[in-house]
């Protein structure tokens, strides 16, 4: 059966959909036989996923942002929960592109439709919690508020939005009392902060979880407490290096599994979609080497 290429048109704003011609273009030129279909909603590219893969059609694309090759890794994971998914092919079409930054992928429709061409792969950890993959990043606290304020600020684009849902959120300064327990120790006490990485880079430019390597087989977790606004505002600028984890009030960790217990409850994002609003409990979780990948 021929491939599919499951499209996000709203990605980047609606942007994506004004590329569908030189994705058929490219398709002819590289002789890939894909229908090119559109979703028609949140939650849609899980249903065209689970079904391309039970159909066994071959190449499966993701063609928009984290969040819609999210949705269709969550659809193959669906249709396969014990087995290795994939290869997909992955056309970044989104805001941040954040899974094809950080490893490293094409960021042109030419060339990440080569990539499928040539059939290298490289196969991925993928992230579980409260029943949703992730295959980049997620997190509970502070970083999903950040989520709900960049959703919300229509009137920005590109990344500095992110930025600046980051200064909204640390205005509004969250804070939780959780017990959080991993492999080796846990913690009880005031968070304001849970990054959990799949992969280093989040939000465009924030390294969240900068030892976070997608072929370890762990999740590398960060957890923090700021008491202030002005604490919060001290440690924004080293998230985008990562060294804000060298900071006495921040904790960098790797994991197979994680469990939190919050109170309040605290939204949750996963590859910067929220899947939550007011979680109590938490449990993450790693499936080691589940995800081909195709890759130049």
């Amino acid at each position: 059966m021929s491939g599919i290429v499951i499209l996000n048109p709203y990605s980047n704003r609606w942007k994506a959909e004004k590329r569908v011609p030189a994705i058929i273009d490219a398709l002819k030129q590289l002789s890939l036989d894909c229908e090119v279909v559109l979703t028609q909603g949140p939650e849609h590219a899980i249903e065209l996923a689970k079904q391309a893969s039970r159909e066994e059609r071959d190449p499966i694309i993701a063609a928009g942002g984290d969040g819609t090759i999210s949705e269709v890794v969550n659809g193959l994971y669906k249709a396969n929960p014990e087995g290795v998914l994939g290869p997909l092919g992955i056309i970044p079409l989104g805001t941040a592109n954040d899974l094809v930054n950080n490893l490293g992928l094409p960021l042109d429709i030419v060339g990440s439709l080569q990539a499928v061409v040539g059939q290298a792969t490289r196969r991925i950890d993928l992230g579980y919690v409260n029943d949703w993959v992730f295959d980049n990043n997620s997190a509970v606290g502070l970083e999903p508020a950040v989520t709900i304020y960049n959703i919300r600020m229509t009137w920005l684009r590109g990344v500095i939005r992110y930025l600046v849902a980051a200064l909204r959120a640390i205005a509004a300064k969250p804070e939780y009392e959780m017990h959080i327990r991993w492999d080796d120790g846990e913690y009880e006490g005031l968070v304001s902060l849970v990054s959990v990485g799949n992969c280093p880079v989040t939000g465009g430019m924030f390294k969240m979880a900068p030892d976070a390597d997608p072929k370890d087989g762990l999740l590398t977790f960060v957890y923090g407490y700021a008491p202030t606004r002005l604490k919060m505002l001290s440690l924004l600028p080293r998230t985008i290096s990562g060294a804000y984890i060298h900071d006495p009030a921040i904790h960098q960790h790797h994991t197979r599994r994680l469990e939190i217990t919050s109170s309040p409850g605290t939204p949750i994002q996963a590859d910067g979609e929220i899947r939550a609003r007011e979680a109590t409990t938490i449990n993450y979780r790693v499936l080691p080497a589940r995800l081909d990948i195709y890759t130049p």
